[in-house]
Formats: structure tokens, C-alpha cells, sequence
């Protein structure tokens, strides 16, 4: 099918200009200001929108095989492409999980037979993400995106090195979910004023940050490329910002809930419980501050979903994780863009650019490049109401919040797998 995207401010060479995009065959043919469109085109006008690259995830949870009741690959891979996204990775605590050649091809089997949107597999650090031996990592380097035992911490420091050694000869990615259980103590929420006030148990930022200031000197010592899922926590931020300082080869990432939320805007709701947790006032800022400095490299959503049921057991019992594809880039932008934060131009760079760079994934809008675009209204305003999720999971802090820019359309290797209100003709 070849299309013509019209009318829309476009994302190119880090700056909108405004132009039509010509895509056939999958691929940008050519960005010119107006088109006369040849016979059997169709024309797709996006007035007053954007285009942008399609966004990035690397931190995704599909929950298939093994979780197929709380999401499949095609459920999430359409609520990514719901939200603006055409790339995802997708985390392997999985059942089985992808820790050898065979049961990554279980994986990889599903999606490519039903993903909707560019999927790329983690393959585990460890046997079962058991932390005790190492996963087949020479066998699966070639097919997947970087290793992790995402959903736990490492707890071995000398399997840790042992791990890093290894993905360094094979030049692959160490993502790390960090957290130290000998300091967790049972908790569930942020160890805070609202788990004071409310009578929880509370998770300490320390169990966060001394496990990367563990890992940032073993990636120091073996060279390992490594990058720290979900930071939360002030303390973390700062241990990266030094890292980098002194040369250590990290990137991390946060998720727009820790960006937005405090503790005290906790409910007794399942929907406000994630790990690591939201944390307090002091964190949310240190955070803002790593993405203003570049301290923190990427926004990913660490999309979670879970059944109606696990999620309905409030704070104490119900099951960590929430949902986050559908609402990442018009939150952001929200919260962070609108209101002065940051510029369009860094949330991009924050939700694409820089996951590119790092992981290697993604196009951007440039001649000759697969069509992989999203188009975003960033006046339109919509009430967040997760009845219309695609994903099968509708736990999200953000129900009911009140978000601008909204999705029109996601095209991926110029097939168009979502569209809402565009003019055909």
C-alpha cells in the first residue's frame, strides 16, 4: 500500500518542519512540502498534528507464553501501538522463560506470528532467573536485544560479574532490575510518609541503590554495558550521574509514573502499586532533574499488566505492576512538556532517539528508512478511562487523569496498524 502523509508538522533532523511524507513498499520514499499524489495513492491529512518517529520501549511486559490471561503478544503489542509505539522489548519473566536457545524460540514463534508492532526479545541472565547459573547466553546473543533477569534483583555478586564478563565478549546489554532482598523487610510501598501515616510496610530506597552502586563497579572493573531498569530513587540518580562522570558505560531508564506521582498521592488501590514503588516528593524531583541533565537517558513504560482480580486487592495484597503503553507519551507530555519542563523535542529524544542509540532498534524519519511513524494531536484532550484499552490489563494511576496529546494514527514498516479520525480519500 502506499500512502501520503499530509499536512503535519514533522520530526526531522531533531526539528519539525512542515512537509508531506510519501511512503510505498514499507519505506519513506521521500518528505517534500506538498505532493501531487499519484493515481491509487491514499492520502492520509493530519492538520494540526504531529509526526514523529515511532516511539520506543525497552521495557515491556507480554506477559505470553506462560501469562496469557493477563496479556498476550497481540493484546500489548496493539496497546503499544495504541499509545504511539512501533518497537518494544519485551521482558522475559516468562513461563518458560527465554534462558535457552529452544525456549526463546517459543517466544519468538508468537511473535512473529501475532505482534502488531517491532518486538525484541530479552533473553534472561539466568537459568529460571534463578540467579545461580548462567542462561544460554552464547547461544541466544544473535536473537535477542540484551540480557536480563527483569522481575528480581541479581543477588550474587560474583554471578553478576560472572554475567557481565560474558555479555561483554559477546557485546551484548546487561538491563538490571535492581534490588537487594536482604533489605526489602516485606514491604510493598515506598517506605514513607503515606506507609507511616497509613500503616504499611515500606520498601527503602536503599534496596534500589546499592544494588546499581554494586553493579556500576562491576561494569567499571569488566566493561560491560549496562542499563538500570526503572529507577526510582534519588540516591540512584546520583550514583548513575557519577558513573558517567567517571566513564562507566550506563544508561538507565524511569517511568512516567515516577515522574508524576508522589507517595502522598498513593490510594488504598491496586493501581498505584509498581516495583520499585512510587516514592517521595524529593525523589520525584531528583528524577525530573536526571532527565533535565541527562543523567537519565530514556522514559520506558515498564508496562505490567495483571488481571482484574490481582489488581482489586488494594495496596497490601494486590500484585505489583500497573499498565503504561497507552498512556506514556500524551503523560509526559502532560505533565513535563506543558507545563515548561522539558521541550517536545527532549521528550522525543527521551522516548526514541536515545532508546535508538543504545539498543539499536527503531528508524527515523529519513529517505530510504522503514516507515515506522506515529502521528500525535496535541490539542486534543481526552479523560483517561481504561475500559478503552486495548491492553488487556487496566491498572494505571493515571485513570481518570486528564492528558493532552492523543494518538491518531501508528504505522509500522508502512503498514498502518492503528487509526483513529484520520481523513481517507
Amino acid at each position: 500500500m502506499n500512502y501520503i502523509l499530509s499536512q503535519a508538522d514533522i520530526f526531522v533532523d531533531n526539528k519539525f518542519v512542515r512537509a508531506d511524507i510519501f511512503v510505498s513498499d514499507g519505506r519513506i520514499v521521500s518528505i517534500s512540502p506538498s505532493f501531487n499524489p499519484p493515481s491509487g495513492v491514499s492520502v492520509l491529512n493530519f492538520n494540526n498534528c504531529i509526526i514523529v518517529p515511532g516511539l520506543l520501549d525497552v521495557h515491556v511486559h507480554l506477559r505470553e507464553p506462560g501469562f496469557s490471561y493477563k496479556e498476550t503478544v497481540f493484546s500489548g503489542t496493539m496497546a503499544a501501538a495504541h499509545g504511539g509505539f512501533t518497537s518494544v522489548c519485551c521482558m522475559p519473566n516468562l513461563n518458560p522463560c527465554p534462558d535457552s536457545v529452544d525456549n526463546l524460540k517459543i517466544l519468538t514463534d508468537i511473535i512473529d506470528r501475532t505482534a502488531n508492532v517491532n518486538v525484541y526479545a530479552y533473553g534472561t541472565i539466568s537459568v529460571g532467573e534463578k540467579g545461580e547459573t548462567l542462561s544460554d547466553m552464547d547461544g541466544m546473543s544473535e536473537k535477542v536485544i540484551a540480557f536480563s533477569d527483569d522481575g528480581r534483583g541479581v543477588q550474587s555478586d560474583e554471578f553478576m560479574r560472572e554475567a557481565m564478563i560474558k555479555a561483554k565478549s559477546l557485546n551484548k546489554i546487561i538491563a538490571a532490575h535492581c534490588e537487594d532482598n536482604s533489605l526489602l523487610d516485606g514491604g510493598y510501598i515506598h517506605k514513607g510518609e503515606y506507609a507511616r501515616l497509613n500503616n504499611h510496610k515500606g520498601i527503602s530506597s536503599e534496596s534500589e541503590y546499592r544494588q546499581i552502586e554494586r553493579d556500576l563497579k562491576l561494569c567499571s572493573q569488566t566493561g560491560c554495558k549496562y542499563h538500570v531498569c526503572h529507577i526510582s530513587a534519588k540516591e540512584s540518580v546520583e550514583v548513575i550521574r557519577q558513573a558517567k562522570k567517571s566513564g562507566v558505560d550506563v544508561t538507565c531508564e524511569t517511568a512516567p509514573h515516577y515522574l508524576v506521582f508522589n507517595d502522598m498521592d498513593l490510594q488504598e488501590n491496586g493501581r498505584f502499586k509498581m516495583n520499585p514503588p512510587i516514592r517521595s516528593e524529593e525523589d520525584r524531583l531528583a528524577l525530573i532533574e536526571g532527565i533535565t541533565d541527562g543523567t537519565i537517558d530514556m522514559i520506558a513504560t515498564d508496562h505490567a499488566p495483571h488481571s482484574k482480580e490481582e489488581k482489586a486487592k488494594g495496596l497490601k495484597d494486590s500484585l505489583m505492576g500497573v499498565v503504561g503503553l497507552e498512556t506514556s507519551f500524551s503523560a509526559i507530555y502532560t505533565y513535563l512538556v506543558k507545563t515548561g519542563i522539558i521541550t517536545l523535542e527532549k521528550q522525543i529524544e527521551l522516548m526514541q532517539i536515545n532508546p535508538k542509540k543504545r539498543f539499536g532498534i527503531g528508524t527515523e524519519i529519513k529517505e530510504g528508512e522503514n516507515a515506522d511513524l506515529t502521528v500525535f494531536n496535541l490539542n486534543e484532550k481526552y479523560t483517561v478511562n481504561p475500559d478503552g484499552f486495548l491492553s488487556m490489563g487496566r491498572a494505571t494511576p493515571f485513570e481518570n487523569a486528564e492528558l493532552y496529546g492523543k494518538c491518531k494514527y501508528t504505522m509500522v514498516n508502512g503498514r498502518t496498524v492503528w487509526q483513529e479520525n484520520s481523513t481517507e480519500k
